[in-house]
């Protein structure tokens, strides 16, 4: 008897190997205990909340009590929160924005998934670098659209422009990039961005109609060494960014985010229109009240990026020790090392698994061969795997 979709249930059989692993982590904290495992399978910001938050939340309490004050809203957000965002992003993206060309969401992926319901027709084609997001797949599957990795340039996982613009189809409709990158932690520079709107702008020609570059910038905040994280806006008239506050403000748990539509895309406001619409027909209706005061309280103060670049430095400190080959991450919290030796992924976190340290596949991410790791948790954690991955990396090369 068929109780769900087929579709669903397809997605259950090849749920993220992020979750499987995380459910597997969960077995060896109870069967050993919790300080005997090294988990490092979930982008879960460990950092407390930013100051400001704490505050909002006190002055929030002694407001409660008026009418409306958690009631609805405008499906685009509160104006006062939509004119905030719009000022910030006018200085992160160097384009005048105001708060019509931003929309409020449920978290960067209630943002693509609105996106994606608005602009995606069945059969549509979503392109997006590889590795990439796994949850990219689904985002467009649940619109009809189809997600089309393009694989990057290896070692350092930049963009490879050519086979980008090879993949582009008269149905492609969106090239999606994630700067900095979950898995890799990689960073976009100017020039690849810049080419990537040149080739966008390109097939548009070719084929009559705009391609979006969307960009997803959850960890737009996280960079480390000076890195520069360039302005999609300003590149390419469809550009489009999404992104939250999950990792900026450690408020993933409250689903705040946003879309920002370029203002110099033709037909903008029937794009923002759509949104708007698409924002409520979800079933979202609105992001969460409170969150968005706390967004608008808190924008341009950040968590402190340096306590993820000392554990990022820890980690590779540590994967250097045990012969692994990785890319030093420019950004986010996430290394994406080579598998050692002679197994493939699935093999080599099974032996990290024997050591009680927990990784997640490449193949997870649509690259096999190499294996997520995240670093945000405490340094002390990640001194502790050491010798676990010594002794996991000794037996893959046997």
């Amino acid at each position: 008897m068929q109780v769900i979709s087929k579709n669903v249930s397809d997605g259950i059989q090849s749920a993220s190997w992020i979750r499987r692993m995380f459910e597997a982590g969960i077995e060896l904290k109870q069967k050993y205990g919790a300080d005997q495992v090294c988990d490092f399978t979930l982008g879960n910001p460990d950092l407390p909340p930013v100051p400001d938050v704490a505050r909002t939340l006190q002055k929030l309490a002694g407001e409660v009590q008026q009418p409306f004050s958690l009631g609805y809203m405008p499906n685009a957000g509160l104006p006062s929160t939509r004119q905030r965002l719009a000022e910030h992003l006018t200085c992160e993206q160097q384009v005048p924005l105001g708060a019509a060309h931003v929309v409020v969401t449920c978290g960067a992926a209630g943002g693509l998934n609105v996106l994606f319901r608005t602009v995606l027709e069945d059969g549509d084609e979503v392109l997006c670098p590889s590795p990439y997001f796994v949850e990219y797949g689904f985002y467009a599957g649940n619109y009809g659209g189809k997600l089309v990795p393009v694989s990057s340039r290896l070692p350092d996982f930049s963009l490879d422009l050519d086979a980008i613009e090879s993949a582009i189809t008269a149905r492609t409709r969106v090239v999606l990039v994630d700067s900095p990158n979950n898995p890799t932690g990689a960073v976009y520079n100017r020039s690849e961005l810049t080419g990537l709107a040149a080739v966008l702008a390109r097939a548009g020609a070719r084929f009559g109609k705009p391609i979006y570059l969307v960009s997803d910038e959850p960890y737009r905040c996280l960079v480390y060494d000076g890195t520069e994280v360039p302005p999609i806006l300003p590149l390419h008239r469809f550009s489009v960014v999404v992104g939250s506050f999950s990792k900026s403000l450690s408020l993933a748990g409250e689903r705040i985010g946003y879309i920002a539509v370029n203002p110099a895309m033709p037909q903008g406001d029937e794009l923002l229109a759509g949104l708007i619409l698409c924002n409520r027909i979800l079933g979202y209706v609105n992001a969460p009240v409170i969150g968005q005061r706390l967004v608008e309280a808190a924008l341009g103060v950040t968590v402190d990026a340096g306590i993820y670049r000392k554990r990022r430095d820890a980690m590779a400190s540590l994967l250097r020790d045990a012969g692994i080959e990785f890319a030093l991450p420019k950004g986010a919290f996430y290394f994406f090392p080579r598998v050692p030796g002679r197994v493939d992924d699935l093999e080599f976190c099974r032996l990290l698994l024997e050591e009680r340290i927990l990784a997640v596949p490449g193949r997870g991410f649509g690259l096999p061969g190499y294996f997520r790791l995240t670093y945000c948790m405490d340094e002390a954690v990640i001194r502790r795997a050491a010798q676990g991955f010594k002794n996991a990396a000794t037996r893959a090369a046997r």
